[in-house]
């Protein structure tokens, strides 16, 4: 019988749910539409502000993950542990806390990826360089290229390291996260 993934420490999770990288699907879109759809169902709409699409999923010309990244923005006012606790009755498990910035997966077993995986990250309105990252990737197609030749040319490197994942790229993000808050100025507030 397969451990539980609470028993499992980083490294086994690692190993258990590598990065993959695949050309982009055009389902990734509909999977986000219905779960956000099943997020509006569970909040009280007055405590979230917004529910976007975000990462490389919502970018249509580049590989990606194929988890799909969710961003919930949250009035500063909102329970956010009520809102925590929602989301785990609904199949969300709760990674990580820190904050106002709380992250959730969905899709992850004892046996690997199930066939629909989400990332949902639960922030404070306002809290989304995300959306500028995803929209100048989107005007920019040069430099969503750019992006996914970084992402293959260090996918197999830390293919079992997300944070060293995440840490290599981290330059390329916020350089171009910088560009774009400066040409989308006020635009998600």
């Amino acid at each position: 019988m397969a451990r539980k993934l609470s028993e499992m420490s980083m490294e086994e999770l690692w190993e258990l749910f590598p990065i993959v990288l695949t050309e982009h699907r055009d389902c990734w879109k509909t999977w986000y539409e219905e779960e956000r759809e099943s997020l509006c169902s569970i909040f009280d709409m007055e405590c979230v502000t917004r529910i976007s699409h975000i990462g490389s999923t919502a970018v249509p010309t580049i590989w990606a993950k194929p988890i799909i990244d969710i961003l919930v923005e949250a009035e500063l006012k909102a329970d956010m542990q009520e809102i925590k606790k929602r989301l785990c009755n609904r199949g969300y498990i709760c990674m990580s806390e820190s904050g106002d910035r709380i992250s959730f997966n969905k899709g992850y077993t004892e046996n690997g990826f199930a066939k629909k995986v989400f990332h949902l990250h639960l922030r404070l309105s306002g809290d989304n360089d995300e959306l500028y990252f995803r929209d100048y990737l989107i005007a920019y197609p040069d430099i969503a290229k750019e992006y996914e030749r970084l992402k293959l040319n260090i996918w197999k490197k830390y293919e079992h390291n997300r944070d060293g994942y995440t840490d290599a790229k981290a330059d390329f993000v916020k350089e171009y996260t910088s560009m774009a808050r400066k040409i989308y100025t006020g635009k998600y507030y």
